[in-house]
Parts: C-alpha cells; structure tokens; sequence
C-alpha cells in the first residue's frame, strides 16, 4: 500500500533511507527533539549524533504503511526490518510539525 506523506515527514524517510544523518538533522527545526528508546535527543546536533549511531550499528529497511492523526499530531506507522535485537518489528513515529520541518519525533513500539 502506498501512502502519501506530508513532505518534512517524507523527507526524514527518504534521508534516512540514505543513512543520511545530516540530512535527517536537516528535516527538523533547530530546537526539535527526539524520543527514541528511552531517550532525548534535543537540536540538530544531537538529532545527527542519534541518527549517525543507530545507521552505523545496524543496517536496517523502514517500511511506512499506516498514516494517522493524533491530535497534533501525525502517526506513521513503519515495518522495520534490519539486523537488530527483535527484528522485525512494526514501529509508530509520531511527529510534530513546523511549517515544512519536523518539531518533534517520539518512535514507539
């Protein structure tokens, strides 16, 4: 199934489908954070830091294949499959936006 993505929200796949942590850093506003596993990653750098580290690690496909809102909020939901603990797995990315970047990204279970 194909879905159609709002553009800050298909960019940071498209970016991250290239391992391109500085180019997902580029999908957020400057004070945008992440929650990722347990943590936070808050600005551009630490977002890059973040991504540069879990593409490094692991090799790893996102599949998005659900589109939801939630509030603020718009929901996708991935299949992602790669050589990590647990794989595969269905994710949630609940993003925030900010005109055509992203404010904030919390990934779920």
């Amino acid at each position: 199934m194909t879905i159609e993505l709002p553009r800050a929200i298909a960019a940071y796949f498209a970016a991250d489908k290239r391992s391109d942590a500085d180019e997902v850093s580029r999908c957020f506003i400057e004070t945008a954070f992440v929650k990722d596993e347990g943590n936070t990653y808050l600005g551009r750098d630490e977002i890059r830091t973040w991504k540069s580290g879990a593409s490094n690690k692991y090799q790893y496909t996102v599949e998005p294949f659900g589109l939801a809102r939630d509030g603020q909020r718009t929901v996708v939901t991935s299949h992602l499959t790669g050589n990590f603990p647990g794989s595969p797995v269905d994710l949630r990315y609940f993003f925030v936006l900010s005109g055509d970047l992203i404010a904030e990204l919390e990934i779920k279970i």
